[in-house]
């Protein structure tokens, strides 16, 4: 089946009350993922390697690129150095686009700087307030258009939120990506043993979310207020599921050391890179805390952004921007989990189908054919 009718068949069975289960092959399939390495690198490669036979990807789907071994690339590294040779990869191992997916590895470049100001007479560029910076992961999402512009963010066609609004973009030319990265090798090659542990065990523990402020009586809302209502309803959701015990905080103040064990799912807000460590994460845990420039380092030494800190503390998975995204690019907690738990979609569609912007700010660290429910 064609790779956009695939997905929109599972985002219409997903909205519409089922009747009848769709089968397990709707996920995300190994044979459907292509594998995306820095060979400046030395274990970009090897843990590529261990990532594919641990997940029995066909051995050709590696894409191997030669790029410096820095977070950050410049706009014309990106084109030159990353993009042209995935586009280049893709079109001689798909010519039939069946590969839906990205996996990004260690040692690629995590964010694309903005172009300088002195070309902003380009087509399609500006600007001196960085709108034109973009996390590498996001653009490689849409390797596959031929043009667009760069400055600010492109709607998402596959975001739940959208229903059927038009968008700029095409389905067909949208591929999910996904990052198996961190603060060391080690710790991805965590991740990779962590996920296939709590898929063949069941993610067991207990869920967290951490809202600022009461349920409101409101339901038209927009920023700080409909995310955080958003977390209400997906607090609801989980809890609903029957999956885990959830609990939910309402209060201004954050989980605070030892309010957290056995997390397994979280989502809480906000302490601009100042992690808390109050959780003790159980194998495969999945999370995301909504604030500004938490994944803008993986490998910063003193950083305390969340993802880097959560990856290091044993989280499996987690969500963040590389730089300043806007709270409204955010996945939308309620969609994130509450599909995530309805066990039809891996992590990658999962991410895919709540996340509102493409060729901006957001990362997901963690292995898009990870399901860590199985469907009911």
């Amino acid at each position: 089946m064609h790779r956009a009718t695939r997905i929109l068949v599972i985002i219409l069975l997903l909205v519409l009350a089922r009747a009848v289960a769709p089968p397990a092959a709707w996920a995300l399939a190994p044979e459907e993922v292509a594998v995306v390495v820095n060979t400046e690198v030395g274990d970009s490669l090897e843990l590529a390697k261990y990532y594919m036979q641990r997940r029995r990807i066909p051995d050709d789907h590696l894409i191997r690129l030669r790029v410096a071994a820095n977070e950050r690339c410049s706009r014309h590294e990106y084109d030159k150095r990353i993009k042209e040779p995935v586009r280049q990869a893709l079109a001689k191992l798909d010519p039939e686009r069946r590969i839906r997916c990205l996996v990004v590895m260690y040692g690629v470049p995590l964010a694309v700087l903005p172009i300088p100001a002195k070309q902003e007479d380009e087509p399609q560029t500006r600007d001196d307030r960085g709108e034109t910076a973009a996390a590498v992961d996001s653009e490689l999402a849409l390797v596959l258009v031929d043009d667009y512009p760069l400055a600010g963010w492109l709607p998402n066609p596959y975001f739940i939120g959208f229903g059927g609004r038009s968008t700029q973009l095409a389905r067909d030319s949208v591929l999910i990506v996904g990052r198996l990265d961190g603060p060391d090798p080690a710790t991805v090659r965590r991740i990779i043993d962590d996920t296939l542990y709590a898929e063949q065990k069941g993610l067991r523990g207990r869920t967290y979310f951490d809202a600022r402020w009461p349920k409101p009586a409101a339901t038209k809302l927009d920023g700080y207020a409909m995310y955080d209502a958003s977390i209400h309803a997906a607090a609801a959701g989980v809890r609903a599921s029957g999956r885990m015990e959830v609990r939910l905080d309402d209060k201004e103040q954050l989980f605070q050391p030892g309010d957290c064990p056995k997390a397994a799912l979280y989502c809480g807000w906000y302490s601009l890179s100042r992690y808390v460590d109050a959780f003790d994460w159980v194998r495969g845990a999945i999370g995301y805390h909504i604030a500004s420039g938490e994944c803008a380092t993986l490998k910063g030494k003193d950083s305390q952004a969340w993802c880097k800190r959560m990856l290091e503390e044993g989280a499996a998975a987690t969500i963040g921007p590389v730089n300043e995204p806007y709270v409204q690019a955010f996945p939308l907690p309620e969609l994130f989990f509450t599909k995530l738990v309805e066990g039809y979609l891996s992590l990658g569609e999962t991410y895919l189908v709540s996340l509102p912007f493409l060729s901006w700010q957001m990362v997901l660290i963690g292995d898009p054919l990870y399901q860590p429910f199985s469907p009911r």
